[in-house]
């Protein structure tokens, strides 16, 4: 019996799922099970990562945007030519985008990697497995950059912000919850599988 016990967790462990038992206030036994190996610090870098990758492009962009806002070839011929003019509001708006960007990078720098203990609520730093419409679904809830894409360990994480729509619904929410959750319009019923 006991072996059986063994030779299966080995098993799930060989195919990458981490399987965690603790107990609740209640005394009751919970368990807990990713599909991947979670190390949210590595979770962290790699949104980092992505994020300083987007402002290396925004960057280039915005220093190309000005610099054809200011070539001599796009000086205005006449009233009605805005070239210039056009190229100098791609340049700003590229810019305001780096700065936003930045900012995130410098909260996700601060982020510690917490870890959320059985009954605690989702909040910002946890991540979160949702089982809805048949199909689970990982997201992680951070201070900025909601909508960054994640891969770890073959997983697709979704970044969310408590002020979008999703993270919104989820705040303060626990393992083990069935939610009413809005996706698109569409209430429907989900069950949030774990938050570490």
């Amino acid at each position: 019996m006991v072996a059986n016990k063994i030779q299966k967790r080995a098993g799930r462990e060989r195919h990458g799922e981490i399987q965690s038992q603790a107990e609740n206030k209640n005394g009751h036994r919970t368990r807990q099970l990713f599909a991947f190996t979670l190390n949210k610090r590595a979770i962290i870098k790699k949104i980092t990562e992505k994020l300083v990758g987007e402002l290396e492009i925004y960057f280039r962009a915005a220093q190309f945007s000005r610099a054809e806002a200011t070539h001599e070839s796009n000086k205005a011929e006449n009233k009605y030519d805005t070239r210039g003019l056009e190229a100098s509001y791609l340049a700003r708006g590229q810019s305001k985008q780096a700065a936003e960007l930045e900012a995130a990078i410098a909260e996700y720098q601060k982020l510690g990697a917490r870890k959320f203990a059985d009954g605690d609520a989702i909040a910002v730093g946890a991540l979160v497995e949702l089982e809805h419409g048949g199909e689970n679904s990982i997201y992680f809830v951070g201070p900025r950059a909601g909508g960054t894409e994640v891969l770890h360990d073959r997983k697709e994480i979704l970044v969310i912000t408590p002020q979008s729509p999703l993270g919104e619904q989820l705040m303060g929410k626990k393992s083990g919850d069935q939610p009413q959750l809005n996706f698109g319009g569409v209430k429907q019923t989900a069950k949030i599988l774990s938050v570490e």
